[in-house]
């Protein structure tokens, strides 16, 4: 499913317009960017946690020439599934 199907699917659930859905999708995307890059975490009891921790600094090797790299600290994105989330899947 993309963007513009899930877009379709939560006007049809929710009884928007499909250009109300997209902006309330779209305002959620920035909400959650937001938060993580502030540091913080969002979590939606039932359904999961999305989280952007610090990765350190590290020192990697490039496989073609051999040459060691240093790649900076940064944040990375991760979700974890929540309970609720799992079950209905399963």
């Amino acid at each position: 499913m993309n963007k513009q199907e899930l877009v379709a699917k939560v006007a049809e659930k929710a009884g928007l317009t499909k250009a109300q859905a997209q902006a309330a999708l779209d305002a959620c995307i920035e909400v959650v960017v937001e938060e993580l890059k502030n540091g913080g975490e969002v979590r939606l009891v039932g359904f999961g946690t999305f989280s952007a921790p610090m990765r350190p600094e590290r020192n990697v090797r490039i496989p073609t020439t051999g040459e060691t790299k240093t790649l900076p600290a940064m944040r990375v994105p991760k979700f974890k599934p929540g309970k609720g989330l799992k079950d209905a899947v399963n």
